[in-house]
């Protein structure tokens, strides 16, 4: 079971990558994929986090931001 932390950030991360579509002006993926690419970004996080030390709210920025820039160039 996911606990009240990493949904609420998985949350986090799916309203980031919703926002970053629209200013983008690419459609948004559907809610099951937008999930399931939340939930990736916020695992690779934690492992992120677990080998090198930090904080996962940053860790978070800095994928959200790779994504923002990543869209911005298709």
């Amino acid at each position: 079971m996911i606990g009240f932390i990493r949904k609420q950030e998985e949350r986090l991360a799916e309203q980031f990558i919703r926002r970053q579509y629209q200013k983008q002006g690419i459609p948004v993926p559907d809610s099951v994929t937008l999930s399931a690419q939340a939930a990736q970004i916020v695992g690779e996080a934690h492992r992120i986090v677990q080998k090198r030390g930090g904080n996962v709210w940053t860790i978070l920025k800095e994928m959200i931001d790779d994504i923002r820039l990543d869209l911005k160039h298709r």
